[in-house]
C-alpha cells in the first residue's frame, strides 16, 4: 500500500512541479506535514544530499524520500511517480509546441507560469534557509558563499567541495 501512496504523491508532484527540482521542495514540505516519512528538518539534509549527488534534484529528492519511507522499492515507486508525468507531458508537448509555438494563447500561458515558478523556487530557498542558517556561523558562511558565487563564477562542484571541507573543519573543531 505504501508503494501506491508514494507513487501517487510523487506523481502529483511530478505533474505540477513545473520549473525544475527546486520547485519540488514546497511539495515535500507539504508531504512532511502529512506523512511520517521525514520531517522538515530532514528536508535540509535531503536537499544537501540530493544537490551533492549526480542527477536532477527532483529525481534525487524523490528517490531519497521513497527510500526513507519504504526502502529500495519505495525509492523506485517515488522516482517512477515523479518522472512519469514529465515523460508523458514532454511527449505530448513536443508535438504540440512545434505546431502552436507562435499561438498567442500558448505564449500567454507560458508568460503567466514563469513568475509562479520563480515564486516557488524563491519560497523553497527561503524555507531551506530557515532550516540551514541556524546560527551566526552558518549565516556568515551563507553570506560568504552567496558573495563568492555571485562574484567568482566557478563550477558548482568547486563550491560543494569547499563547503564540505569547511563543514568538516568547523565541526571537527567543536
Amino acid at each position: 500500500m505504501i508503494y501506491l501512496v508514494l507513487f501517487f504523491e510523487f506523481f502529483k508532484i511530478g505533474l505540477f512541479a513545473i520549473g525544475g527540482g527546486l520547485v519540488t521542495v514546497p511539495f515535500l514540505f507539504d508531504l512532511a506535514e502529512v506523512y511520517p516519512w521525514f520531517d522538515a528538518k530532514d528536508l535540509a539534509d535531503m536537499i544537501a544530499v540530493s544537490e551533492s549527488t549526480p542527477g536532477p534534484l527532483g529525481v534525487n529528492m524523490a528517490t531519497y524520500s521513497g527510500f526513507r519511507a519504504a526502502g529500495v522499492a519505495g525509492a523506485l515507486a517515488a522516482t517512477f511517480g515523479l518522472v512519469l508525468p514529465s515523460v508523458v507531458v514532454i511527449m505530448m508537448l513536443s508535438k504540440l509546441l512545434k505546431k502552436f509555438r507562435d499561438n498567442p494563447m500558448v505564449c500567454s500561458v507560458l508568460y503567466g507560469i514563469r513568475p509562479a515558478v520563480i515564486a516557488l523556487i524563491l519560497f523553497a530557498g527561503a524555507e531551506v534557509a530557515k532550516l540551514a542558517v541556524t546560527d551566526w556561523e552558518t549565516a556568515g558562511l551563507f553570506v560568504v558563499f552567496f558573495a563568492a558565487i555571485h562574484f567568482y563564477k566557478r563550477s558548482p562542484i568547486f563550491y560543494i567541495i569547499v563547503s564540505a571541507a569547511l563543514g568538516i573543519a568547523l565541526k571537527l573543531g567543536q
